[in-house]
């Protein structure tokens, strides 16, 4: 699963706070009678009616399956330990989401003209370059576009779902004077004052 390795770094750079993640980290995951899970060892492998996800997890926690239930515990206290329990449990909860649910990330398309449409599974923008930006389908990830102007980006994993939609965003990132571009929907843009115009002329 993309993106844990990155996290777990994040984690372990931050040891100069403190990271309590415990209260998380010990509430149990229910199993849908919908998800199957294939447990070996630290890999974890999840299927339901939207498909499959797996991941391996770090030596730190370990993963228990109890009565229809998956549970994290962490194996000592150490530092390393405690940040990647909550982390753990957080993971294979988005993972048992998107395999029965799914994820979605909404992005509009402010300014004049600007216009998304889907041909052949990949996303086209139009949005005020000389040409059409073209966003290639990946496997697992669909588009969607609403009135012309919003894009939905849909997927099994929360973190792809998550990097797509940050990729299309930054193919022309918000302008702040204005607000002209792309953006996440319900995302503020903090807009500068325009330049003030001068007044009277110069002799």
């Amino acid at each position: 699963m993309q993106g844990i390795k990155v996290l777990e770094e994040k984690l372990f750079v931050t040891f100069g706070r403190k990271v309590n993640m415990s209260r998380i980290g010990k509430q149990p995951i229910l199993i849908p009678s919908t998800v199957q899970i294939n447990l070996n060892n630290q890999k974890l492998e999840v299927s339901g009616p939207k498909g499959s996800l797996s991941a391996s997890f770090r030596p730190e926690v370990k993963i228990k399956n109890e009565q229809n239930q998956l549970l994290v515990e962490r194996v000592n206290d150490e530092r390393l330990a405690k940040s990647l329990h909550g982390l753990t449990r957080t993971l294979i909860a988005n993972m048992i989401t998107g395999v029965t649910e799914g994820w979605t990330k909404e992005l509009e398309l402010v300014g004049v003209g600007y216009r998304a449409q889907v041909s052949n599974n990949n996303l086209i923008l139009n949005i005020g370059y000389s040409h059409p930006v073209e966003i290639k389908s990946e496997s697992g990830i669909s588009f969607e576009v609403k009135g012309n102007n919003k894009v939905v980006v849909s997927g099994i994993d929360k973190g792809r779902v998550g990097q797509v939609a940050a990729v299309i965003r930054k193919v022309r990132e918000p302008e702040p004077y204005k607000g002209k571009g792309i953006r996440y929907a319900g995302e503020i843009v903090r807009r500068k004052p325009g330049k003030a115009a001068k007044v009277g002329g110069g002799a």
